[in-house]
């Protein structure tokens, strides 16, 4: 499979993501800089982690207006799938690909650290690898990680099933005191309607080796590689 890696002035988890889809997964990727308007027959995107134009403004409310993102809003309206990660979920956020907005968390300060997460559906391209219970321990790197979003729309996150991963505790509660952030609903991650873009404040790239202290984030990854993989294997439409 061939990926997209977004690469912005200021990222910082771009090498990340490529390392693990290339080396640790075996597929291709490759960087595609914000001033490119082509991804370059990917057949995903990772929006990755960061500090996109040095979050001037506020996180990703420069880079939703970078040449690339054009390319990516189409990618996505034919279906294309999207991850964000970090800074990648806010840029998404901002560029109303995904509902909502993350805004300071309620610490006031920046928080990292190692987390807990359960994924309360499999039932999407992006968490269909994570057995069910399985709890994923990674890490946290933000200081505007709180997700916000009025009652309609947290709403239909629920209604629809799109809250995809959630910060939980050790017995997989989703207590106040597991929420680093103050994210409603304990939300760490959501999708789009058609299920084919979603974002996520933890960082899956840096906890998919052993080496790492944990692996867990590489489910994430493979459930996208599992989407892809049947994807190709169905037959084209009439």
């Amino acid at each position: 499979m061939n990926f997209a890696v977004l690469q912005f002035p200021a990222s910082n988890c771009d090498q990340d993501a490529v390392h693990v889809l290339r080396n640790v997964l075996g597929h291709s990727a490759r960087l595609v800089w914000h001033k490119d308007t082509s991804l370059g027959g990917a057949d995903a995107v990772i929006v990755p982690g960061g500090f996109s134009y040095g979050d001037y403004l506020r996180t990703g409310a420069i880079a939703r207006f970078s040449p690339v993102m054009q390319a990516v809003q189409a990618f996505a309206a034919h279906g294309g799938l999207v991850l964000g990660i970090c800074n990648g979920f806010q840029i998404l956020c901002e560029a109303g690909l995904l509902p909502g907005a993350l805004i300071r968390n309620r610490s006031l300060q920046f928080r990292c650290e190692h987390i807990f997460l359960r994924a309360p559906t499999p039932d999407s391209p992006f968490t269909n690898r994570i057995p069910a219970g399985q709890l994923l321990r990674v890490p946290i790197a933000h200081g505007e990680g709180c997700y916000f979003a009025d009652d309609t729309t947290l709403g239909q996150l629920r209604a629809q099933n799109r809250i995809l991963w959630q910060y939980v505790d050790a017995a997989g509660q989703p207590t106040d005191a597991a929420n680093p952030n103050g994210s409603l609903d304990n939300i760490a991650g959501i999708c789009n309607e058609r299920r084919n873009v979603a974002g996520l404040m933890p960082h899956p790239e840096r906890a998919a080796e052993g080496l790492l202290g944990s692996a867990d984030g590489r489910l994430i990854f493979e459930s996208l590689l599992h989407e892809l993989t049947a994807r190709a294997a169905r037959p084209p439409a009439a």
